[in-house]
């Protein structure tokens, strides 16, 4: 980028700009590189290559120009030095945990996060011999209580899927401090757009690329970023040896959703908090889960903490499992999918569907209820969504 240092634009223009080299062909939009490998002018050169002598392509599973494009935006969105791209955004959470973790080593997660990072930590780690204990995410002497001598790792999403929790990152970072840990925030609900964890403490930033940093569902990815040392070293090493890749396609198409992000977020959240508010008052609603809602429990954390409250939100209705699924079923114009993040606006059924391979203890715990309903706001008229929510309502 021209003229000043890209730590001195603002998040719209790095949004468009950062990390892009321009090829000898002086091409206006970033390429795709599809390519494997790489030449080297002598067997020399190659070998300064695959030793760090010389820094540059090698072989596209750990260096590739589109993806290291990408990464290196992302970097400069969330403040970070250093973006490791993967193949999703579970890829990312597990390359995380096992570039940085080791057999005997604990982690302490919110249990207000996504089912399969909970499958990941139960089913997976706990084979090598990492032990996890969960805790409430707004209790933050419950967080304190939980470390151990063998913590290495905090881990949470703020705000949480489905429930929208809010987590107080600058004293979680301030705890994990004080013990040695780690503090790791899932901002996907969120992105750079509306909040940067780095900024408030957090040393890594988890992000599934698949929601909003695509923004139209088209491809799958995820990311981790943080520090040169942790990141760019441990994080990457796994990436390199063990392949969890993102490919330069979908590297390709998140950057061009990167250039929307700030327009899409800033009207997710406007819609959102319209329905969020219509939904309140709705007969058969008993909640609302939603930061922008003076109802929300963090509501003033929230304001502090979020440039806006994001396009995701929940509710509860009378009648349990039948009649939310009478509600989701009686939409025409909404889609009934498990994904967000989309231009369309989503709906889905969380306890049958995305925390649908928990226990029912497990789904208790974190309160997901048989009568909640998830919504993931799009880029429609918002009268229109409340039109085809009214249907079942």
């Amino acid at each position: 980028m021209p003229e000043k240092p890209e730590n001195k634009f603002q998040l719209d223009t790095l949004a468009v700009r950062a990390g892009q080299v321009r090829t000898a062909e002086g091409e206006h939009s970033e390429p795709v590189f599809t390519t494997s490998s790489y030449v080297f002018d002598s067997a020399a050169a190659a070998a300064a290559r695959f030793s760090g002598e010389d820094p540059g392509n090698i072989y596209s599973r750990f260096t590739n120009p589109t993806v290291r494009t990408f990464e290196q935006r992302l970097a400069a969105l969330e403040g970070g030095e250093r973006c490791v791209a993967t193949a999703s955004g579970m890829a990312a959470i597990y390359s995380t945990c096992a570039g940085l973790l080791k057999q005997g080593d604990h982690i302490v997660s919110s249990r207000s996060i996504f089912g399969s990072t909970v499958i990941l930590f139960n089913n997976y780690l706990a084979k090598f011999g990492i032990e996890v204990t969960y805790v409430d995410q707004s209790d933050l002497q419950a967080w304190g209580n939980a470390i151990r001598p063998d913590s290495r790792l905090l881990f949470l999403e703020t705000p949480s899927n489905p429930l929208t929790e809010i987590a107080d990152i600058n004293a979680l970072a301030t705890v994990a401090h004080e013990h040695d840990c780690l503090l790791a925030v899932d901002n996907c609900f969120c992105t750079p757009a509306l909040q940067r964890p780095l900024d408030m403490g957090a040393d890594i930033i988890i992000h599934s690329a698949t929601k909003y940093l695509d923004g139209q569902g088209r491809c799958i990815g995820g990311a981790v970023v943080g520090s040169e040392e942790i990141v760019g070293t441990d994080v990457y090493g796994f990436l390199r040896t063990c392949g969890p890749s993102m490919s330069p396609f979908n590297a390709w198409v998140f950057l061009k959703g990167l250039e929307t992000l700030g327009l899409r977020m800033e009207r997710h959240s406007r819609s959102a908090a319209s329905i969020a508010t219509w939904l309140e008052q709705q007969e058969n609603v008993t909640r609302v889960w939603y930061p922008g809602l003076r109802s929300h429990p963090q509501y003033e954390l929230a304001q502090k903490q979020m440039k806006a409250p994001g396009g995701l939100l929940s509710f509860e209705v009378r009648g349990g499992k039948e009649a939310a699924w009478k509600i989701i079923d009686a939409t025409r114009l909404l889609s009934i999918t498990a994904n967000l993040g989309d231009t369309k606006t989503t709906i889905t059924h969380p306890a049958t569907t995305t925390h649908g391979r928990l226990t029912p203890e497990e789904r208790e715990q974190a309160g997901i209820s048989d009568g909640l309903i998830r919504i993931a706001v799009g880029l429609e008229a918002v009268d229109d969504i409340k039109d085809d929510l009214a249907r079942g309502l």
